[in-house]
């Protein structure tokens, strides 16, 4: 099997700087994990809440940590650092070669978009933004690592605000085409954004994050890893 993550993001409308933080990292008895955090409001007040809470999710998912626990003491140091009056919305998703599964853990008004082996599913249980509340936790669904499979976590500049169901549907539709292609990670990431910016007319009201995770039969030759960044300057 391969692993395939792809992502694409794109900042608000003359915001100049993406409020949301994507973060990747190996984790320490193998497998890796990324963490999409979207802070509370845009711009570059929205980017410092966001580098807070990737940045803390982060060093503990390389320490070993497991992603529920993170999840906690990301919202825990969140809210202590900003006395409660700022929120984020934090996604991750994780491949745990120890257990040898997928791990979706959210704090996101956002569904996570799942294909299994052709089959379709939202994973959308509520759940709360941290750094605000006492005690938030976040709503984890752990998946078999097995072929076939794609998850999808965005913010919600994608569908211009929290996910309604025509826009869940509309969006699964598109994912579930995309997994009967077998297309790569990065290109449906990138088909989700034009999506997103095309309903906005190249425009977009908040910013946009996809993040694909992609889960592929056949062999990698030689067992070679790649990762690779684009982004403009």
């Amino acid at each position: 099997m391969e692993v395939q993550l792809g992502a694409a993001k794109v900042a608000k409308y003359a915001a100049g700087e993406s409020g949301d933080t994507l973060e990747v990292i190996e984790r320490p008895h193998g497998g890796l994990s990324a963490v999409l955090a979207d802070g509370q409001r845009s711009g570059r007040s929205a980017k410092v809440i966001s580098n807070i809470v990737a940045r803390k999710a982060i060093s503990l998912l390389g320490e070993g940590v497991r992603d529920g626990a993170v999840a906690r003491a990301a919202h825990d140091y969140l809210r202590t650092h900003r006395e409660g009056q700022v929120s984020a919305e934090l996604q991750m998703l994780s491949v745990d070669l120890q257990s040898c599964s997928i791990v979706i853990s959210r704090n996101s008004r956002c569904p996570a978009l799942i294909v299994r082996a052709g089959n379709a599913a939202v994973f959308d249980d509520p759940s709360e933004p941290i750094g605000i509340h006492c005690y938030t936790k976040p709503v984890i669904r752990e998946l078999p690592l097995e072929p076939d499979t794609y998850v999808i976590l965005y913010t919600d500049g994608l569908t211009c605000g929290p996910a309604d169901a025509a826009s869940t549907v509309a969006l699964l539709s598109l994912v579930e085409a995309a997994a009967r292609g077998r297309a790569s990670a990065q290109a449906l990431a990138d088909q989700l954004l034009r999506v997103g910016l095309t309903a906005q007319s190249g425009r977009p009201k908040d910013d946009i994050s996809v993040l694909v995770m992609a889960v592929l039969s056949g062999d990698v030759p030689h067992g070679v890893r790649r990762l690779s960044v684009s982004f403009p300057v």
